[in-house]
């Protein structure tokens, strides 16, 4: 069980605080006593009410700084390829599943993988799938949040953060 005041990777919404845990008496659809979380998104507006004892929606701590440096400093070493499929439904399956797995190291090998083909596309003068730009966004999105929770930095400075270590660890 997680504490008010913290704050947590919750489902898609991505970094979430806790502000409050409460029962929804009274409010149709919500069970009669059962714990709700009160979650605000860090990066949005809005509130959400999760159930707090049946860990139906996917929730988990953030991760730490040091964790964060470590796949920081791993990113030169992945070998993102790009994930090529005409099948669009596979294509969306693919790519939901690793956004699915709320694991970071799995969110920079998917925005590597589909920045790869972006760039390939561009070079063959091809127009960029909306697809692949969809998933690439929410990649992003998801890990820059969680980056910028954890290092207690703005979700904007991630991305000049990242490529000032990947060029320091390359010797660009």
């Amino acid at each position: 069980m997680y504490d008010i005041g913290e704050t947590v990777i919750y489902a898609s919404a991505g970094p979430c605080k806790i502000v409050d845990i409460t029962t929804l008496n009274g409010i149709r659809g919500a069970e009669k006593n059962k714990k709700y979380y009160v979650l605000e998104p860090v990066f949005q507006g809005g509130r959400i009410y999760s159930p707090a004892e049946d860990g139906k929606a996917y929730m988990r701590p953030v991760i730490s700084r040091d964790e964060v440096e470590r796949i920081i400093d791993r990113i030169p070493q992945i070998n993102a390829e790009a994930y090529i499929n005409s099948n669009l439904q596979l294509l969306t399956e693919h790519y939901k599943q690793m956004i699915n797995s709320h694991d970071c190291e799995e969110l920079v090998e998917l925005s590597m993988s589909i920045y790869a083909k972006k760039c390939s596309a561009e070079q063959e003068k091809r127009k960029f799938g909306q697809i692949d730009e969809a998933y690439l966004k929410q990649a992003q999105e998801l890990l820059f949040g969680e980056f910028a929770v954890a290092l207690g930095i703005s979700r904007e400075e991630v991305p000049a953060l990242i490529a000032e270590r990947v060029k320091a660890a390359t010797g660009e």
